[in-house]
């Protein structure tokens, strides 16, 4: 029967390969203390969540509930009719980040590859488009919805923010096609292949780990705006669901347990989407850090 043996020089590699130099200890104890003050927000509310109002108003917001109390969780759904603006909060933020990646690579494809005239310009004029502040784009955009019929609609906030998310797309994808080796342009046109067999064939199978990347922090930045949507949404059956949470704060009067249990239900759904899609995330930003 054989037997495998380990050399002394593999087995001393190993063992520096595993051992941690104090630096290393260092920079993994201020990442766990990071982490933990990442969480304790989500922990202080989940504790408020399953809190009555009695009990949060006796003991603070720090404390242990002392019975568990769900009503909050009924309360808040009955209140907003959530079941309805998590729907609307669903299909217009798929529609925004399928749209928005299209749109990206479609201009991505014309500045980046194409070489328009004046590309550096225009990406520029893209990337400014981006750092507007909402505040400056509110009245115009609420004046052209009305315009062409789309005021209190969600359709609204689809178009809106499918210009404002495929700027940032457009110009991200305009950055990585402007290095996009010209080799393989020249080969698809020696073989024939038009523009679009071009872009479909060569440029997007390229480009395709980046785009799933946008496509996901489309969909939950589209899920997270509240300022656009509460001046276009202004009916309880268009409008969405950070507009619900905002819904349950009066002026004087404040339910924190109910707010809580609502913040807790409205973030399911995105921390659902993060887990189903963190593996495409994952590889969409290393794609191409190992060649």
């Amino acid at each position: 029967m054989a037997t495998m043996t380990t050399s002394p020089t593999s087995a001393v590699a190993t063992t520096q390969r595993r051992r941690k130099t104090p630096g290393q200890w260092v920079v993994l104890g201020v990442t766990v203390v990071f982490g933990v003050l990442m969480l304790a927000p989500f922990l202080i509310m989940l504790l408020n969540a399953f809190k009555s109002p009695a009990d949060y108003s006796a003991n603070g917001p720090l404390s242990l509930p002392e019975n568990l109390y769900f009503d909050g969780l009924g309360t808040f759904w009955e209140r907003v009719g959530f079941e309805t603006k998590l729907w609307n909060s669903i299909w217009t933020s798929a529609l925004v980040a399928c749209f928005a990646v299209i749109v990206s690579l479609l201009n991505a494809y014309a500045l980046g590859v194409g070489r328009v005239k004046g590309r550096l310009w225009i990406v520029a004029v893209f990337l400014l488009a981006n750092m507007l502040p909402q505040e400056m784009l509110v009245y115009p955009l609420f004046t052209m919805m009305q315009n062409i019929g789309l005021n209190n609609s969600p359709w609204s906030i689809v178009l809106i923010f499918t210009v404002i998310q495929s700027a940032f797309g457009t110009y991200l994808l305009a950055s990585v096609l402007g290095t996009f080796p010209p080799a393989l342009l020249e080969a698809a046109a020696l073989d024939g292949a038009g523009r679009w067999r071009t872009l479909w064939s060569i440029v997007y199978p390229v480009v395709r780990p980046t785009m799933s990347v946008l496509m996901i922090f489309f969909f939950i930045w589209t899920w997270n705006e509240f300022f656009i949507p509460l001046v276009m949404l202004t009916t309880n059956d268009t409008q969405t669901v950070p507009i619900a949470l905002a819904s349950l704060q009066g002026d004087r009067m404040l339910d924190v347990p109910t707010l809580n249990a609502g913040t807790l239900v409205s973030l399911v759904p995105t921390l659902v989407f993060f887990l189903l899609f963190q593996r495409t995330l994952t590889r969409g930003v290393t794609a191409g850090a190992v060649k």
